[in-house]
C-alpha cells in the first residue's frame, strides 16, 4: 500500500511538471508570435511608401513563386507596376524591399551594409563567416588580405591554366559533336571551372575529367554537394518553419544539408592539409614566389595584417570554402548561358568565331595578350550576363535609415533585396530588354547609361573580388569553344530559368554542336 502511495505521488508530480511545462511552452510560443505580429505591423508601417503587388496573409508571396521558369519573369512583371522598388513578403513575418532600378540600386551598393542575416546565414554552416558574408572590421581586414590574391601578376600565369582546363573539356566535348543529339552542358562545364580554380588558386593538378566520366570521382561528389547546398538554401529560405534552427536540423532536409557540407568541408581541409604541409618550411611569399608562381592558396596561408597576424585555421577554410563555391560555381553559370545565348544567335557567334579565329592566329588555345584582342565576344559575354546575370539577386540588412534619390526613407533594420535581373530587364533602362544585343556594350553606348544599369558583379565597395578572374576564364572557355565547335540550341529543351544561389535550369541547358569547318 505505502508502495502504491509512493508511485501515486511520483506520477501525480510528473503529471504536474508536464502540465506547467506545457503552459510555460504555450505561453512562450504565444509570447514569440505576439512579438512578430507587433513587429510585422511595424514593417508594414515603415513600409507604407512602397506598394507591392498583392500578397497572401500567411504566405505573403511565397505562392506567387511556382519554380517553373517563369518566377524571374513575374519579379520583372511586378517591377512595371511599382517602378524603382516594392515590398515582397516571405511568409506572414519576412519582409523585403526588392529594388530594381540603378537610382536605387546606386544608393544600397556605395554603402558597406552587411549582408542580410536571413537568407546568408543559412550559408554559414557551409562556407562558414567568409569573404561574402562577413560584416564589419572582420569583413573590412579580410578583404584588405586576400586582395593581392586578385592581382595582375598573380592573375596573368592562370590564363594557360584555364586554356588547359577548357581544352580538356572540349576534347570530351567529341562524342557529342559526332551526334545530333543535344546534350546538357552545364555539369560539364562546372566540372571545368572546378578543375581550373583547382589548378589556378590550389595548385592541384587533377584528373577531374577521366574521373567524371567514370562516376566515381571524389571530385564529382563535391559537384554534387554544391549543386544539393544550393538547392537546400533555397528550400530553407522558402519554408518558414525551416527558418528556425531546430526545426530544420531535426527535418529530413537538414540531414541532407549536414551531409552535403561534411563532403564540401572534407574537400576543402584537404586542399589546405596538404599546402600546409608543402609550406612548412616557407613562410614568406617572396621566397616562395622565387620558386614559382603564387596562388591564392600562398596568399591565404601568409597573409599578414600590419601587426603580423595571419588568419585563424577557421577562416582560412571559410576563405576557401567561399572561393571554391563562388570561384567555380557562378562563372560555370556565366559561361554555360553564354555558349546557350550564342547558339541562340548565330550571326553574332559567327561574328565573335571569325574575331577568335583572327586573334589566336592558328593556336588552338588562349593566351594572355589575347583577352584584348576579342572585343566583339567581350560584349557578347557581358550582353548574356545582363539577361542571365549567375547571381541573378543580392540582399542587405541596413543598420541605420537610408534615403533614397527620390526622399523615401526605410528605417534600420530594413532587409533590401537587389534584383540584378530586374534591374538588367528593367524596360526603363534598356530599349527592347529581352533582346540579344551586344552593341548595346560598345563604350559610347555604355557611356550614355548609368553605371548601375549593369552589376553582374555588384560594385562599390563589396563588389566581386574575383571578377577580374571570372571574366578571364569565361573569355578563354567561349573563345576556345567557338573556334573548335558550331553552336546550337535544342528547340525542344529550352532552358527553364530558376534562382539558386547561381541561376540555374530546372531542365539543363541543352546544346547541339558539330565541329568548325575551317577550310577556306
Amino acid at each position: 500500500m505505502e508502495l502504491f502511495e509512493t508511485w501515486k505521488k511520483v506520477t501525480l508530480d510528473s503529471y504536474r511538471i508536464h502540465h506547467l511545462v506545457a503552459i510555460f511552452s504555450l505561453v512562450y510560443v504565444i509570447l514569440k508570435i505576439s512579438k512578430l505580429i507587433v513587429k510585422r505591423n511595424e514593417w508594414i508601417r515603415a513600409l507604407e511608401t512602397f506598394p507591392g503587388p498583392p500578397k497572401h496573409w500567411l504566405f505573403g508571396h511565397v505562392r506567387e513563386f511556382k519554380e517553373d521558369g517563369n518566377d524571374m519573369y513575374k519579379v520583372v512583371k511586378w517591377g512595371e507596376s511599382y517602378p524603382l522598388a516594392f515590398q515582397m513578403w516571405f511568409g506572414p513575418f519576412v519582409s523585403f524591399l526588392n529594388i530594381h532600378h540603378p537610382d536605387y540600386v546606386k544608393t544600397i551598393l556605395a554603402s558597406t551594409e552587411p549582408k542580410d542575416d536571413l537568407s546568408y546565414r543559412f550559408l554559414i554552416p557551409w562556407i562558414g563567416d567568409g569573404l561574402l558574408v562577413s560584416k564589419g572590421q572582420k569583413w573590412f581586414r579580410h578583404r584588405r588580405l586576400l586582395t593581392p590574391g586578385f592581382h595582375y601578376d598573380v592573375l596573368k600565369p592562370y590564363v594557360k591554366l584555364m586554356a588547359d582546363s577548357a581544352k580538356t573539356m572540349l576534347d570530351k566535348w567529341e562524342t557529342h559533336s559526332k551526334s545530333d543529339e543535344s546534350f546538357d552542358l552545364f555539369e560539364h562545364v562546372s566540372l571545368m571551372t572546378l578543375d581550373s580554380i583547382m589548378k589556378c588558386a590550389f595548385k592541384e593538378v587533377t584528373s577531374i575529367f577521366l574521373l567524371f566520366f567514370s562516376r566515381f570521382s571524389g571530385t564529382n561528389s563535391y559537384i554534387k554537394a554544391v549543386y544539393e547546398l544550393s538547392d537546400l538554401v533555397n528550400v530553407r529560405f522558402r519554408n518558414f518553419p525551416y527558418h528556425s534552427e531546430w526545426i530544420f536540423q531535426l527535418s529530413p532536409h537538414g540531414y541532407k544539408y549536414r551531409k552535403a557540407c561534411n563532403v564540401a568541408h572534407s574537400h576543402t581541409e584537404e586542399i589546405i592539409r596538404k599546402r600546409k604541409e608543402a609550406l612548412k618550411d616557407e613562410k614568406e611569399l617572396g621566397r616562395i614566389q622565387a620558386k614559382r608562381n603564387l596562388d591564392f592558396l600562398d596568399i591565404l596561408l601568409c597573409a599578414r595584417d600590419e601587426d603580423q597576424q595571419g588568419l585563424s585555421d577557421e577562416a582560412i577554410r571559410a576563405e576557401v570554402d567561399t572561393f571554391m563555391f563562388e570561384g567555380h560555381d557562378t562563372t560555370a553559370s556565366g559561361i554555360s548561358w553564354t555558349l546557350y545565348s550564342l547558339a541562340c544567335n548565330p550571326e553574332h557567334q559567327q561574328i565573335c568565331r571569325d574575331e577568335v579565329i583572327s586573334a589566336l592566329e592558328g593556336r588552338d588555345t588562349m593566351e594572355w595578350e589575347d583577352l584584348s584582342k576579342i572585343p566583339y565576344t567581350t560584349m557578347c559575354i557581358k550582353e548574356s550576363l545582363r539577361l542571365y546575370p549567375p547571381v541573378p539577386g543580392m540582399s542587405r540588412k541596413i543598420t541605420k535609415p537610408m534615403t533614397f534619390f527620390d526622399g523615401r526613407t526605410v528605417p534600420e533594420g530594413c532587409l533590401i533585396g537587389t534584383s540584378i535581373f530586374g534591374i538588367h530587364r528593367n524596360a526603363t533602362v534598356w530599349e527592347n530588354p529581352n533582346a540579344f544585343d551586344p552593341l548595346r556594350f560598345l563604350p559610347e553606348n555604355s557611356a550614355k547609361r548609368s553605371p548601375h544599369a549593369f552589376v553582374p558583379f555588384s560594385a562599390g565597395p563589396r563588389n566581386c573580388i574575383g571578377q577580374n578572374f571570372a571574366m578571364n576564364e569565361m573569355k578563354v572557355v567561349v573563345a576556345q569553344t567557338l573556334k573548335r565547335y558550331q553552336l546550337t540550341e535544342d528547340p525542344m529543351k529550352k532552358p527553364k530559368m530558376i534562382p539558386r544561389l547561381v541561376l540555374r535550369s530546372l531542365n539543363g541547358i541543352h546544346l547541339k554542336i558539330k565541329p568548325v569547318d575551317l577550310e577556306p
